[in-house]
This record gives structure tokens, sequence and C-alpha cells, in this order.
């Protein structure tokens, strides 16, 4: 009952947390510890991914499950060791390479990027946080900074734009957000154009001012090609 899985991989704790259902998840809680051995129940609600390599967690991240997921924190830090703790809630990608913060930052979902944030600054090292933030590319070379400005999420572009000038090196921080390129060679302001968000375009012409050179801010912006 704990432990099957439908067709695509989803278990009955997968699709509670996509859905938001929390008191399903309090009985699954419940009765997940009182009738499997630890790992199996750790396996089942908290490590298990679906056909597409994503995780409860990453469901959650990705819908704006907000009371979800600090269950999922509560319980998690109860049950699993810390190595599994975080590679469970920050470092786990799906089988595109996506992290939970690669997802919400897709989707729009700022509380839910606002408590990573706050979380993984508790729980993981400096150098993970950052590469789990703001430097971890997908199966395909997207960075959350890439995935945000081709949907338009101006909101997500203002909390990584904040955030990133607190935690990475100025260097880092620069081709992170202008300079970095996706596996077909695109840039955010390739991505951005090619999909007509123009409030996107606004935002990276003011803040790339700001930071790169005049020759950076040139090949970003003019003499960039993709692949």
């Amino acid at each position: 009952m704990f432990l099957a899985k439908d067709g695509f991989g989803i278990t009955a704790w997968h699709m509670a947390s996509e859905k938001g259902q929390i008191d399903l998840l309090h009985k699954l809680w419940k009765w997940g510890k009182e009738s499997v051995a630890q790992e199996e129940f750790n396996n089942m609600l908290f490590l298990a991914k679906d056909s597409y390599g994503s995780t409860a967690w990453h469901m959650a991240s990705e819908k704006g499950q907000i009371e979800v997921l600090h269950k999922l924190w509560e319980w998690g830090k109860e049950s699993v060791t810390p190595e599994g703790f975080n590679n469970m809630l920050f470092l786990a990608k799906d089988s595109y390479g996506r992290t939970a913060w690669h997802m919400a930052s897709e989707k729009g979902q700022i509380e839910v990027l606002h408590k990573l944030w706050e979380w993984g600054k508790e729980s993981v090292t400096p150098e993970e946080f950052n590469n789990m933030l703001f430097l971890a590319k997908d199966s395909y070379g997207r960075t959350a900074w890439h995935m945000a400005s081709e949907k338009g999420q101006i909101e997500v572009l203002h909390k990584h734009w904040e955030w990133g000038k607190e935690s990475v090196t100025p260097e880092e921080f620069n081709n992170m957000l202008f300079l970095a390129r996706d596996g077909c060679e695109r840039t955010a302001w390739y991505m951005a154009s090619e999909k007509g968000k123009i409030e996107v375009l606004h935002k990276l012409w003011e803040w790339a001012k700001e930071v790169l050179t005049q020759e950076d801010f040139k090949n970003m912006l003019f003499l960039a090609k993709d692949g």
C-alpha cells in the first residue's frame, strides 16, 4: 500500500504532495511509521522518484504547495540522515537535471523560493547553496535565471538579482545572470527576446549596465549568437 507506484512511478505520497492534501499526508505519515521498516519509510516518503525523476519535494515546489513543503521539511529532518535530507530537498535533480529551485523559478512560485532560500542557508554548505540556487544547470544547460527570463517571471528575477548579489562572487554573478549560455548557446537575453518578454528585457538591460563591462554588455545584447 505504501510502496506501490502507478505506471508513471507515482506514489500516494507524491500525489498528496502535489495536490496539497495535508490531512492525507498526516495519515500516510502516521500509518507508514507504524507499518514499514525505517529505510522503506524514508524511501517511500522522501527519497522516492517518479518516472521523470521527481520527488514529492520537487512536485510540491513546482505547484507552490508551501504547507506541504513545511511538513516535508519538518518530517524529513526527523527521519533521514543530514546527507539524505539535503540531497532530498536541495540538491536532488529530476531526469531533466532540474532542482526544486529551477522548478519554482520557472513557475513563479515566489513563496516557495523564499523558503528554499531560508532553509537552504540553514542546511547546506555555502558552495552547495550557490550551486543549488544560482549556478546549477539542467540537462539542457539552463539555469533558473534562464527559465525565469524565458517565462517572463519578473518577480522571480528580482529575487535572484537581490539574493545572488549577496551570495556569489561578482564574476559568478555576472556569468550566472547575463553571460551564461544553455546547451544551444542561448543567453537569458536571447530567450526573453525570442519569447517577446519586454519587461524582462528592460530589467536585463538596466541590471546589466550596472555590473558588466562595456564589452561584455555589448556582447550580451547585440553580438551574442546561438548554436
